[in-house]
């Protein structure tokens, strides 16, 4: 499956202008997926040939976007003040494993049975194969790339990724909170180390790991740019100017020096990002009244856009299976399965926000869920064989 797609239920609901830019960045992500997968992008694409191809070829870079929103809120939430601020870090993991895995486990279970329906209708390589149980149990356990199964939908490495690089950044922030009571530093002290922890890891990350695809399942890989967030939300509650002056020449020689060693895409991406936000936080603009109210559809789009994300791949494949089954895929046909694919999957998401992702993470529920992803995959299995 292509490795494109969201990250996971951001918490800036005070921050308007982050949750529009994740609502626009998400339908560059639905985009690429649409434009690449099934017999309806190829049908439509003859009627804009430019805007699919662009779409097919860097609307994935919008990924990027969402792992440097992803940084700037783990350090919000994580370490706001340049200290750790979490008395139990496992049970902050499991808040966000919880958090990430109950939307991502029910839109698994909806994939599976899609697939299953669609199976012998769509003979497409982008319609996943009947799933055995440890696929379904690696998936649950955010391990699938690692353990290399196939996907049970597009994307969900992204999840699993998201995942690692929580748990990379709190382990960076609490191994120098450990040495810092062992040392008995100062709090400023204390400070810069934990930052020094951190930029070692994006400094690696920048200029060894992502420049090896193979590495693409671990956090490793990804760092750079989820680090790239973090930094800038720590730049942004500089009290001096000339330290936020500082912090933003560090973060623009950085990325230029990122980029001179081994042009990345991608990571220009990553950059121009962070760049733009640090700019943007400086000047006050996340702030809530300072995005204008013209901007709440895409507002409110950025707060559904992990089930978003998650649920449209399916939908995608539901209506492909029932327009090339039932009609010719003429142009106008491919577009309009399409724009009934994109209308479908913000309706689905609004229900998986609703009733799933919007509801406390609890050890009960995740067990539900994972349960309810074994039985349903066993079931379609059986049917399959």
């Amino acid at each position: 499956m292509d490795r494109a797609a969201p990250a996971a239920k951001p918490a800036a609901s005070r921050m308007p202008l982050l949750d529009a830019v994740k609502g626009l960045a998400c339908l560059l992500i639905v985009g690429h997926h649409l434009s690449r997968y099934g017999p309806l992008p190829e049908g439509a694409a003859s009627l804009a040939p430019d805007v699919f191809d662009w779409l097919s070829q860097y609307g994935r870079l919008a990924v990027q976007v969402f792992l440097v929103l992803a940084g700037f809120l783990a350090a919000g939430s994580l370490a706001p003040d340049g200290t750790l601020r979490i008395d139990r870090p496992l049970v902050r993991v499991f808040q966000r494993y919880g958090r990430l895995v109950m939307p991502y486990l029910a839109a698994l279970t909806f994939s599976v049975i899609v697939a299953a329906l669609v199976r012998p209708w769509l003979d497409d390589e982008a319609v996943p194969g009947p799933p055995v149980m440890a696929q379904l149990i690696a998936h649950g356990l955010l391990l699938q790339d690692l353990l290399g199964f196939e996907a049970l939908s597009t994307g969900v490495w992204y999840v699993a990724i998201d995942f690692q690089l929580f748990v990379l950044a709190l382990a960076a922030i609490g191994v120098s909170e450990m040495l810092q009571r062992r040392w008995a530093m100062r709090a400023e002290t204390s400070r810069w180390l934990m930052a020094g922890f951190v930029f070692l890891l994006v400094v690696s990350s920048l200029a060894v790991f992502n420049r090896h695809a193979e590495l693409d399942v671990t956090a490793l890989y990804f760092f750079g740019s989820y680090g790239l967030g973090m930094f800038v939300f720590w730049i942004g509650r500089a009290t001096r100017q000339s330290t936020w002056g500082f912090g933003v020449l560090l973060l623009a020689l950085l990325g230029a020096a990122a980029l001179a060693l081994d042009w990345r895409s991608r990571i220009a991406t990553a950059w121009i990002t962070a760049l733009a936000v640090a700019v943007i936080q400086h000047l006050d603009g996340l702030k809530p009244s300072a995005w204008p109210a013209m901007g709440e559809p895409l507002v409110r789009l950025g707060r559904i856009s992990y089930s978003l994300f998650l649920i449209h791949f399916p939908v995608l494949l539901l209506v492909s299976a029932v327009v090339s089954h039932f009609m010719r895929v003429t142009p106008w046909i491919g577009l309009s399965g399409l724009l009934a694919t994109v209308a479908l999957s913000i309706g689905a998401a609004i229900l998986l926000y609703r009733f799933v992702e919007s509801r406390p993470a609890t050890w009960r529920g995740v067990l539900g869920l994972f349960a309810g992803l074994l039985v349903c995959g066993a079931v379609v299995s059986l049917i399959s064989a």
